[in-house]
Parts: C-alpha cells; sequence; structure tokens
C-alpha cells in the first residue's frame, strides 16, 4: 500500500496541537493511518511551512443564494437585509446553477468537506447529487399565522421527499427562525423531526454515523441574529413590524410572550433533540440560563429532561456585513454548550471561507487559541451534522481531508493566512 506522509510547523489533530515531531500518516485516498514521530515516518515526508488540519465543517450555508454575491447593501441591520432578500432574489444577472457550483468550489478550496445546508427548493439537489462534498439538508420552513401551518408543512414536506429519495437520513425540515414560525407550524417540526430517519451511507461512502434514538432528525435556527428580535417576543411590537408589513402580513394578533425568543421557543421542541441554532448575536446571560433550564448543557447529549440539545453556531462575517455586530463568544463558551462554524450565505457574506471565520473571530476575541477554533471548525462541526465517524480529526481510519494553513505568526492566525486543501 502507498502512503503520504505529512509534517508542518504545527498539526492539529481534531481536539489538540500535537508535539512538534509529528508526522501525519494516510493512504493516497486519504484515510489516516497514524500520526508518529518523524523517526518512524520514515522517508518521503512532506513538510508544509504552518499548520495542517483536518478539513473543515461548515455547518451553516445557504447555497441557493450564491447567485445573490454582492447584490445587497452592506450594515443594513436583519430587517431591512431580510426584506432586500425576498424583493430582490431574483435581480442577479448571475445563472443561480453556475453560482452554486462556483460556490461549492470555492468551498472545496477552501478546505471545507462537509455543510450544513440550508434549502427554501431542491434547487441544490442536481449539484449535490454529484457528490464533491458531504451534505446535511436544512429544509426550511416559515410561517407565522397559524392557519398556514399544514400548507406551508406540507409545501416543506415535498421538497423533503425529493433531498430524502437521493440521500436518506441527511436531511431535515426546520424552523426558519422563531419570528416566522408560529406555534402550529413549530410541533408540525418537531413532530417531524422526532421520527427515527432510516440512515443509509451517503454518497461519498460517508453518510451520518448516527441516529439519536430519541430525537431523530438534527435541527438546525437562526436565532436571536438581531435584538429586535428580542423586543418583538417581549413586547409584539419593535422594528420586525416593518418586516411583516413589507411581506403584507397581518401580525396584528400578536401581542408578545412577555419573555425573550430563545425562552418563547425552546419549549415548542421534544426533549433529547438535538438544536444547533445559528448566529446568536442578542444571547445574553438571560438566554444561557434559560437554556440551562430547558435543554441540555452540552451539545448532541440526550440527558435533557424537558428540551433539545443545543450547539451555537457562529458566523461572524455574516454578522458583520448584515448588522456590524458580533455575539458574546466569551458567555456561548462559558455556557457549556459546543461551539460551532458557519458561513452563511453569499448573500451575507464576502466569502465561503471557515478559515476566515475563524480569522475574524480571534482579531475580535484574542484570547481564543488557534486550537480552540480550529476544534469548533473540525471535530464539534462533524459531531453536530452526525458525521463523526469519518470527518472532524485525524483518527485512524477516517477520511477527514488535509488541509494546510499557511502564513501563521507563531502558532496564530494572520491577515494573510490561507487554508489549501491537500486531500
Amino acid at each position: 500500500m502507498t502512503y503520504r506522509k505529512f509534517k508542518a510547523d504545527y498539526l492539529f489533530t481534531g481536539k489538540e496541537l500535537a508535539g512538534d515531531d509529528s508526522v501525519l500518516i494516510t493512504t493516497t485516498d486519504g484515510t489516516v493511518q497514524d500520526i508518529v514521530t518523524t523517526a518512524a515516518a520514515g522517508s518521503d515526508i512532506a513538510y508544509y511551512p504552518g499548520l495542517l488540519t483536518p478539513g473543515f465543517v461548515n455547518c451553516h450555508c445557504h447555497l441557493e443564494l450564491s447567485h445573490m454575491r454582492g447584490v445587497l447593501p452592506e450594515g443594513t441591520g436583519l430587517v431591512d437585509f431580510l426584506t432586500s432578500v425576498i424583493r430582490r432574489r431574483g435581480e442577479s444577472m448571475v445563472d443561480p446553477t453556475e453560482a452554486m457550483a462556483a460556490a461549492e468550489q470555492e468551498m472545496l478550496a477552501n478546505g471545507i468537506v462537509a455543510v450544513g445546508d440550508i434549502c427554501n427548493t431542491a434547487d441544490t439537489l442536481p449539484l449535490k447529487k454529484k457528490g464533491a462534498q458531504e451534505y446535511y439538508n436544512f429544509i426550511e420552513t416559515m410561517g407565522f399565522v397559524e392557519q398556514g401551518a399544514s400548507a406551508r408543512f406540507a409545501a416543506s414536506k415535498a421538497v423533503f421527499d425529493q433531498f430524502e429519495s437521493s440521500f436518506p437520513g441527511q436531511n431535515s425540515i426546520v424552523p426558519h427562525a422563531p419570528y416566522s414560525v408560529s406555534p402550529a407550524l413549530f410541533k408540525l417540526i418537531a413532530g417531524h423531526a422526532h421520527e427515527q430517519p432510516h440512515h443509509v451511507a451517503g454518497r461519498t461512502g460517508r453518510g451520518p454515523d448516527q441516529t439519536n434514538p430519541a430525537g431523530g432528525r438534527l435541527l438546525s435556527m437562526h436565532n436571536q441574529e438581531t435584538e429586535e428580535e428580542n423586543t418583538f417576543f417581549l413586547t409584539g411590537k419593535g422594528d420586525f413590524l416593518r418586516l411583516y408589513a413589507a411581506l403584507g402580513v397581518d401580525v396584528t394578533f400578536f401581542k408578545g410572550t412577555g419573555k425573550r425568543s430563545l425562552e418563547s421557543t425552546l419549549p415548542h421542541f421534544h426533549k433529547d433533540q438535538t438544536l444547533i441554532l445559528v448566529h446568536d448575536v442578542a444571547t445574553n446571560n438571560e438566554d444561557i440560563r434559560t437554556a440551562a433550564r430547558l435543554a441540555s448543557n452540552s451539545g448532541g447529549a440526550s440527558s435533557s429532561p424537558s428540551g433539545p440539545a443545543l450547539y451555537f453556531c457562529l458566523c461572524p462575517n455574516a454578522n458583520r456585513y448584515i448588522g456590524r455586530k458580533l455575539p458574546d463568544v466569551p458567555l456561548l463558551i462559558d455556557s457549556g454548550h459546543r461551539l460551532l462554524v458557519g458561513t452563511d450565505s453569499l448573500a451575507s457574506n464576502w466569502q465561503l471561507s471557515v478559515l476566515e471565520e475563524l480569522k475574524t473571530l480571534q482579531r475580535a476575541f484574542p484570547d481564543l487559541t488557534t486550537a480552540t477554533l480550529l476544534q469548533w471548525a473540525t471535530a464539534n462541526g462533524a459531531e453536530a451534522l452526525r458525521l463523526q465517524g469519518q470527518l472532524g480529526s485525524f483518527d485512524r481510519g477516517k477520511r477527514p481531508g488535509v488541509v494546510h494553513i499557511s502564513n501563521l505568526n507563531g502558532d496564530r492566525f494572520t491577515a494573510e493566512s490561507a487554508a489549501q486543501r491537500l486531500l
């Protein structure tokens, strides 16, 4: 059997930085064999200045919106951004199919090996069938008026069925956000997700590694992307009323819950379900206490007495693009829940690069070590998308991809740091 041997100044295993004299050994197809010393590795070692890491897992993306790159202005705030997405989705002169294919190639080149992708339609299905990348497909549904819940869910179920016929067990129907989903629609979503999925190997030979017997399919939801979301739930008022007015939706029936968004929403889910909360810009200490009371204290666990297990997914460059604010990352770390990384869409970001997200986080929060950030982007992401049996770490037998990060300052990222996928 032919082997490849990789050495760098730093080798991140998916969990930690390995010793200075570490060599990664894989087969030619990228299956990890071992991490050994230089002496044990022998000859033919390829040296890469910088750092080697398993491939990145992008836990939140909207591939469908790739044709909107550069269409929407920056810094408008969430309400105007959402209104513009809806009104201007068809304005781009770029062919959507070509844009999605180019976006996927950009992710692959930037070291991304798996994606949690938000889908409102089946437009991405032909591309995904080609099998260049692993995807977990979150079929997004929305509808804040109770009477429309059944019809909204049925439309999303039709999209879900198309994905499920090609990639069984790699798809879920999920809520868009607390402010866009009615209690009746939440009930339908949570009930469907609670069904036990039938998992088979994915097109790459990977596929989901396991199911959650109690919670069923994985869930994802945009969460507290702006403080206006909390205002809306607390009072029934605020800037979100402009959004509904623009959409022509009458929400005069909603007077608020008297609670913040997260506390208003978590009770809709079944206990032991797993929920990825995305963005979390306006999540505060009160929300963390609510999560501690209603949900498990570690992502992927199943010990919660009353609510879903949570992950927090950070998309800092999208937060900068839309509203110029970042989440309270130290607070989220202290919460005990696992953190993940996503890129969001090319409608709300300058590129689809997990490394650029990590650079933004380390620049904004200098106490974050490179190893911590990389764990969020590799092992944590693989676990969240239920792909940890093959991705996320350099454990023997896995095929997680090998990514080289160059232009470091010691073991820290710089503005010039770049990712190159080697396998």
